[in-house]
């Protein structure tokens, strides 16, 4: 935190108040795997949006978080549409927020989102090491369906769910069926978990342990 904060973020910055920009860096570690709601995040640190905004764009600028941005049919409208957060550095995530041992975060309320957040960022090293540009975004419709990653490949989408839970039941790609009504091709779903080995749950989707990224 002092090497990041105090050289270079406040170089890019310049920051006058590092007390106010601490505050905000917890408030982002403890809303990662949410939708952003920039209204919020600024009013938790005591900042206007536009403040808000900068800052988390120099964060993004800088590699230590990631905006996923949600799938849709239009590009602008994808662009307009409130993206998820990921702090895609899990240790200084948990640090930011208090949660000082692997036991204490296992057993936390931020235990799932850091698992999510962890699985995410591993998907996309696997890209930008080959020199590839994500081809990733979450889905979520008016009906609050929700699945966490789209990895889109050439004109097929297919769904990634991750789960905290060593037997994920088939519930876990129950929104899966809800990319039908995108017109597109819908290729095998995953379910990212804890489970010890890979598991078909169904025809389309196999539980993949996490331990195999």
């Amino acid at each position: 935190m002092q090497t990041y904060v105090l050289r270079d973020v406040r170089d890019v910055l310049r920051l006058a108040d590092h007390t106010s920009f601490n505050r905000f860096m917890v408030a982002v570690a403890a809303r990662t795997g949410q939708m952003i709601n920039y209204a919020s995040l600024a009013r938790d640190v005591d900042i206007d949006n536009k403040t808000a905004k900068a800052w988390l764009s120099v964060l993004e600028a800088a590699g230590l978080v990631y905006l996923l941005r949600p799938w849709h049919t239009n590009l602008s409208k994808r662009l307009i549409k409130a993206p998820k957060l990921y702090f895609l550095d899990t240790g200084l995530a948990a640090y930011l927020t208090r949660w000082p041992t692997p036991q204490s975060l296992e057993a936390g309320a931020l235990s799932g989102a850091i698992l999510e957040t962890w699985v995410v960022g591993e998907i996309l090293k696997s890209y930008w090491h080959n020199g590839l540009e994500p081809p990733l975004h979450f889905y979520r419709d008016d009906d609050q369906r929700e699945i966490d990653v789209l990895i889109e490949s050439a004109d097929t989408l297919y769904p990634v769910e991750i789960k905290k839970a060593g037997s994920p039941s088939l519930g876990a790609r129950r929104h899966f069926p809800a990319l039908s009504r995108l017109g597109r091709p819908v290729g095998p779903g995953t379910v990212i978990c804890l489970a010890e080995r890979h598991v078909p749950l169904s025809a389309e989707v196999t539980a993949i342990p996490v331990s195999y990224l």
